[in-house]
Parts: structure tokens; sequence; C-alpha cells
């Protein structure tokens, strides 16, 4: 088998003597090429070659930016401009096979994680420890009982994603925490974050407009678009919006039409809350579509498992059935 690592130095918690250790064992069991990241988009660089050239295993070992930049990479060439009659018959972006079906990928590498970062929302999802030295252990013994878990995946307006997705509120915290590179991500700093963005959003409160099928237009002021839950970590704290989504399933949709204190207190309440079950007069929650569209009034922010990508007025999300194995 052979095998790449990618590793991501700025991660959090990545350490070379953790590096090291993880190289040396994985080079026990594979044919294995270690890649150290140096620039934004490397890792995606990386797994897009290792597809190309038939490697068998990517394992990333970073936080979540690391593992969704491994995963657009080893996906990269599934996805392409194309027309396709869904969400009421609009023209929309497509993963393609030779049909131009989204649950119809090609074969690619399979994906190995260890985690690195400081929420890891994707590894602690399938079960993976955060700590590098027990989750290298896992890994290895998945590599040598040949284990592995077929995962979905979601895609939007190109990009695809592990956990999370989303426009709004959302999307303005991760821009405000990305402008402070070099600190650690911590839960405070995350909540700091939504609490300006909250009272000083960035580009004001454009509305939303969602659709998914069968349903009329909802109006909506922030949207978050799950692949999976829990949605997120507060430290060790799990977020639960949609806690009937998972890997398995197609994607969960958690919308709020109003932003009101008491509604956004009730629902980060019943989100912490150990068997949530959300409800509320300003709530639209689905567990299961296929597809959804998302159009603002104005230019949104927009990010993808943690990353801000950039401002949009539509995006399309599509959840895409197997799309990746994970040794796990």
């Amino acid at each position: 088998m052979r095998a790449i690592l990618v590793v991501n130095p700025q991660a959090t918690s990545t350490t070379a003597g953790g590096r090291d250790v993880l190289a040396h064992a994985l080079a026990s069991q594979v044919k294995l090429d270690v890649v150290e990241t140096d620039y934004r988009g490397h890792a995606m660089a990386v797994a897009r070659s290792a597809a190309r050239d038939g490697i068998d295993l990517v394992v990333a070992h970073g936080g979540d930016g690391t593992v969704n930049e491994v995963v657009n990479g080893l996906l990269a060439d599934a996805v392409t401009s194309g027309s396709s009659p869904r969400a009421g018959g609009s023209a929309t972006r497509t993963p393609v096979s030779g049909s131009g079906d989204p649950a119809e990928i090609g074969r690619v590498p399979a994906l190995g994680v260890v985690p690195g970062g400081s929420a890891n929302v994707f590894a602690r999802a399938l079960g993976i420890s955060a700590d590098s030295f027990e989750a290298t252990h896992q890994l290895l013994n998945a590599l040598e009982n040949d284990r592995s878990r077929r995962v979905g995946l979601g895609l939007a307006d190109g990009h695809w994603f592990t956990f999370n997705s989303g426009l709004g509120w959302d999307a303005d915290v991760v821009g405000r925490v990305a402008k402070r590179r070099g600190k650690q991500t911590t839960a405070g700093l995350y909540m700091r974050a939504a609490v300006r963005s909250y009272f000083r959003p960035p580009l004001g409160r454009p509305a939303l407009t969602i659709r998914i099928p069968g349903e009329d237009p909802i109006e909506a002021l922030t949207a978050f678009v799950s692949n999976t839950d829990p949605w997120s970590y507060l430290g060790e704290r799990a977020i639960h919006l949609n806690p009937g989504c998972s890997f398995e399933s197609g994607l969960g949709l958690f919308a709020l039409s109003g932003l009101g204190l008491p509604t956004v207190f009730k629902h980060v309440r019943q989100a912490l809350a150990t068997k949530s079950n959300q409800r509320g007069r300003r709530l639209v929650r689905h567990d299961d579509l296929p597809v959804i569209r998302i159009d603002a009034a104005e230019p949104v922010n927009f990010q993808v498992d943690g990353d801000l990508v950039g401002q949009r007025t539509r995006v399309e999300f599509f959840s895409v059935p197997d799309a990746l194995t994970v040794i796990v």
C-alpha cells in the first residue's frame, strides 16, 4: 500500500516529535511519503496529485482545515461545472462521473485522520481520539484489520465539506476568527467573536431565502447546513443543531428567521443540552435533505468546515452519499 502523510506544522497541537512518531509507525505498514505543508492550499494540491497518481491512502495530520483541504484535493477531479435540474429546475454545479449522478464518484484514495488542531470536529464525529498518539494507534489498528467506513459529504458551490457549512452569523464568526491568525483558536475566542459578530455584523443582516424540495420558500437571517451532528464543540462541550443528521443521512438544515436575544439564548441553551431537541417559533429545521438552495438579498459571508470561503448571494448544497472511504 502506498500512502502520503500530510502534516500541517502550524496546526495547534502538531509537534515535530509527534510527526516523527506517526511517520515511523505508518512506515512500518505502508510505503510512505511525508509532506509538510507550507502555504494555504498545499494540502489540497498534495491530495489532488495523490488521487491522480493512484495513491492508496492519504493521512491528514492537522486540524479541520487540513482535513478539509485534503478531502477537497482527493475529490477535486470529481467536481465540474455542469447543468442538472435540481431544486425546482435550476441549473447547478454538479459532481460528475460518467452519468453526472452525485452519488457516483470514481476511485479516490482512502483518508486517514490524526488530529492536530483545536476542535477536530470531523475526527471526533468518527470516534477518533483527540490525542495524536492514541489516534495513531487507532489508525494502525484499522489498517492492520482492514477496517474502514464510507461517509457521505456535503458539496456547496464546488467546495466539499465534512461536517458543516453556513451563511450569515456563523460565517461572520469564522471570518472574524480568521483575522486573528497566530492566536490559538480557543472556545473563548469563538465566543467573543460570536458576540461581536452578533452586535456588529460586518455585512449587516441581509435576508436569506431557503428553498428545499417540496416546500415553499423560507425566509431566514442565518442558516447552518450540517453533514453530521454534533456540529461543533465549545471545548469539550458538543453543540447539537441537527441530532438526526449523520454521515449516512442527507444534510441537516438549521435556520433562524429572527435573531432577537431571547431567540438566540433559547437556541444556544438547547444546542448545548446533552439531549438536544431544538424547537422554536423562529426555527426551521430538517435532518435529512438531499439538496438545499439559499439566496441572499445582498452578499453574505459563506464558510465550509470553519473556513471562510468568501461572500455569496446564492449557494446550493448537495448531499453526496458514500463519497469517501475513511480508515477508522
